[in-house]
């Protein structure tokens, strides 16, 4: 007979056993299933015992002991982690002290650009992301703006680095975008009109940091483009965008600018109590913005407009200072 099969076969069906047993219920019909002396698999495991010649007795008798060992001490083990008590995820302990847990809030300008993207939307336009680090064909070149122009000046830009080269070709230098316009070219590049869509993100300029200034701000940026896009549906969408966002009580104004990239161009104003606060630029495209898209320009037009999202909120919920939201103030953040 087979001895060592025997007791393998034992040990095998009784660790099985005593790892699928779930509670101490079960585990009880383990042990006297496998361990019990009246009855059970380890009686019959001694009668094996019994049955050997005297000369095998001492070597069957021991591994024997050692099986039986062996299972008696994974029994143990399993009754005592059966026996530790469950944890619950929602159960609260009582001995511990009272703990307030408040919960962090989105930004303002996160809340504000939400609901530009929510008030916007409903004027059909779509939302377009683009990179914050541009090349100088889409933040100048494609915008109709010249080499000559002060809005090209390195002192007035973040440079990443100078002009770099590869294989005897020089890249062209990158920057941190002056502003989302960028998006609306590589929108144009990809799509033909009918287009309907506004850029929303940060914007980088050397700006002195004051009250209404900052070197890092943010942008929504509007770009229309159709058959017959006019003056009047520019100035009646920033007018209905801004009194659904800040109220019946604002009054818009436009002034007459220029801007390298739209022809008409306006400097558009809210009021603020007693004084006028310049919210962003609009007009209508260039044509010669059109033409670096491909687009043309006798057969399609378009509006675009750059709207400032600090100066919007600073005016819905009153802040004098537009570092106020940079500073990581909890007490002040907590508030929105």
């Amino acid at each position: 007979m087979d001895h060592n099969a025997a007791f393998q076969a034992y040990e095998t069906a009784a660790l099985s056993a005593i790892a699928a047993a779930t509670d101490a219920a079960g585990l009880e019909k383990v042990r006297i299933e496998f361990l019990g002396k009246k009855q059970g698999q380890l009686k019959d495991l001694q009668a094996v015992v019994g049955k050997v010649a005297a000369d095998q007795r001492p070597a069957v008798g021991k591994l024997f002991n050692d099986v039986r060992d062996k299972v008696t001490a994974a029994l143990e083990e399993r009754q005592k982690l059966l026996e530790k008590p469950k944890k619950s995820l929602t159960a609260i302990d009582i001995a511990l002290p009272g703990t307030e847990f408040k919960l962090g809030k989105r930004h303002p300008l996160t809340q504000t650009m939400e609901d530009f993207k929510d008030i916007i939307g409903r004027f059909g336009f779509t939302v377009a992301d683009g990179p914050e680090i541009e090349d100088e064909y889409h933040n100048f070149k494609a915008l109709n703006i010249p080499d000559d122009h002060p809005a090209r000046d390195p002192l007035e830009n973040f440079y990443l680095s100078t002009a770099s080269y590869a294989a005897g070709q020089p890249l062209q230098p990158r920057l941190l975008r002056s502003q989302t316009s960028t998006v609306q070219i590589r929108v144009m590049e990809q799509q033909q009109p009918p287009i309907r869509i506004v850029s929303l993100g940060r914007v980088y300029r050397p700006d002195t940091i004051d009250a209404t200034h900052s070197c890092m701000f943010h942008q929504m940026e509007g770009l229309m483009i159709g058959a017959d896009v006019t003056m009047a549906q520019l100035k009646t969408v920033l007018r209905l965008f801004a009194t659904t966002y800040l109220g019946q009580d604002v009054t818009i104004r436009f002034r007459p600018s220029f801007f390298p990239f739209t022809e008409p161009s306006v400097e558009v104003d809210m009021s603020w109590g007693k004084d006028w606060l310049e919210i962003g630029g609009a007009g209508m495209v260039d044509p010669n913005v059109l033409k670096a898209v491909g687009y043309d320009p006798e057969v399609v037009t378009g509006f675009a407009f750059g709207l400032g999202i600090e100066r919007f909120c600073m005016r819905r919920h009153q802040i004098k200072d537009i570092r106020r939201f940079y500073e990581n103030d909890v007490r002040f953040l907590a508030q929105f």
